[in-house]
């Protein structure tokens, strides 16, 4: 499922943007019909949503259960986590640093004008307090955890299922066998809904430019046009950072991932993407115990372009509103959107929830959250990519650091099956043999 796959998605897109601008130039005037229009279209994206969401829990716990019981200790856990948290911790802060300067720089909302008449901005910021959170993080069954998809919730038990199963030792061999079993399973459902990919991507493009059109990427050019300058540049940052700790497989790693990344960009989900990641994380180099773990940390804990896009978002509002926030201020807002960044991925909508929260809190205008509404999917999908650009790098740093970092595995070109069982086994940490080991790992 390799350059096949991209190929396909990118001429789904191509497809999904030209049908689209025909239905809207169509339907236009119709809004109701071109609603109408855009959501039949937009079923194709959503079933393809609906099945990966299918895929997900079990895949989160039995990939990251068989990768804790194969790491034989806890303090290798530790370990790891601690990493992970590091490296999120400093992405947390360029990602928020960057959306800061360029929406200082660019003045994106400088000059519009709005006056606030003190309206509700129609997001429900009830749901982002440190209690609620921190409730949320611990299941009250792994049943609902499952039904719901929360990943988080999943995570905190499954290392409480792999921590016991290291500890109970031979007696729990059985249930990691069944476990990794379960992993080739969801991993060859996998391959099967992938091939859908490319009919939800032009679905996906074709429902939103049939609603929205063109048109409205135009009337809020400046807007668009800083946010991506943003990411773009977060982009490269990342990447930067990411070539001190990988050197060149860097580029290997970006060409890796890069239908994944279409996939994210088009329906501007990260869990669409979720099965896939950790199937080109595996073909890169990195052992199943390492990404099962780190990467759903990731999707709770590292998103880098929804961060961006809260500080931009929030400077954007303060600049359209004529408000003039002090560098006290502002560094302020940087170090609470440090914290509470970190709990958006239980939250419906998290990105807008965290603007409008941080609007109310400096009396700011909440209201400005509905102004960029019009244009918040087209931003979503932007910042989601990232997200997932992300969290790749991130994964890989940590295997990097941890000396685990393994061959890559030559490219796929076909699309006929999923990974095979030897190699899906050798990355969940079944006995790899020495010489499938980059030699530092024996640094670590």
């Amino acid at each position: 499922m390799g350059k096949n796959l991209t190929f396909q998605i990118g001429i789904g897109m191509a497809l999904g943007l030209l049908l689209g601008v025909v239905l809207n130039a169509m339907l236009g005037s119709d809004p109701a019909a071109a609603k109408d229009v855009a959501g039949y279209f937009h079923l194709l994206a959503d079933v393809f949503l609906h099945l990966i969401k299918m895929i997900i829990a079990p895949l989160v716990f039995a990939t990251l259960v068989a990768g804790i019981a194969h790491m034989h200790d806890s303090a290798t856990l530790g370990r790891i986590g601690g990493r992970a948290i590091a490296w999120f911790i400093l992405a947390a802060f360029i990602s928020l640093s960057i959306g800061m300067i360029f929406a200082n720089v660019l003045q994106p909302g400088a000059g519009i004008g709005l006056v606030a008449q003190g309206k509700e901005s129609g997001v429900d910021t009830t749901a982002l307090n440190l209690r609620d959170f921190v409730l949320h993080v611990f299941p009250t069954s792994m049943v609902d955890a499952m039904a719901q998809n929360s990943v988080l919730q999943i995570v905190v038990f499954s290392l409480f299922i792999g921590v016991a199963l290291t500890a109970i030792g031979e007696k729990g061999k059985p249930i990691v066998t069944l476990v990794e079993s379960i992993v080739e399973l969801m991993l060859q459902v996998t391959g099967y809904v992938m091939r859908f990919a490319p009919v939800a991507v032009f679905g996906a493009i074709c429902s939103v430019i049939t609603e929205r059109g063109l048109g409205v990427l135009l009337d809020f050019g400046k807007l668009l046009g800083s946010f991506y300058l943003a990411l773009f540049t977060l982009w490269v940052v990342l990447a930067l950072v990411g070539y001190i700790f990988l050197g060149r497989r860097m580029t290997h790693l970006i060409k890796q991932i890069r239908s994944p990344l279409l996939i994210a960009f088009s329906t501007a989900s990260s869990e669409a993407v979720y099965p896939k990641m950790l199937e080109q994380l595996d073909r890169f180099g990195v052992p199943r115990r390492i990404s099962s773990f780190v990467l759903p940390l990731g999707y709770s804990f590292n998103l880098d372009g929804s961060m961006m896009y809260a500080a931009f978002a929030t400077l954007f509002i303060a600049q359209a509103y004529g408000v003039d926030l002090s560098i006290g201020t502002q560094i302020t807002i940087l170090l609470v959107l440090m914290v509470t960044s970190k709990g958006i991925a239980a939250v419906p909508r998290a990105s807008l929830v965290v603007v409008a929260a941080t609007l109310s809190q400096f009396n700011l205008p909440v209201e400005g959250v509905a102004f960029i509404l019009a244009v918040d999917h087209f931003m979503d999908m932007g910042r989601t990519m990232t997200n997932v650009i992300g969290n790749a790098i991130a994964t890989s740093v940590v295997t990097k650091w941890e000396g685990m970092l393994e061959v890559e595995e030559p490219e796929e070109v076909d699309l006929p099956h999923a990974p095979s069982h030897t190699a899906a086994a050798g990355k969940a940490g079944l006995d790899l043999a020495p010489d499938m080991v980059d030699d530092e790992r024996g640094k670590a």
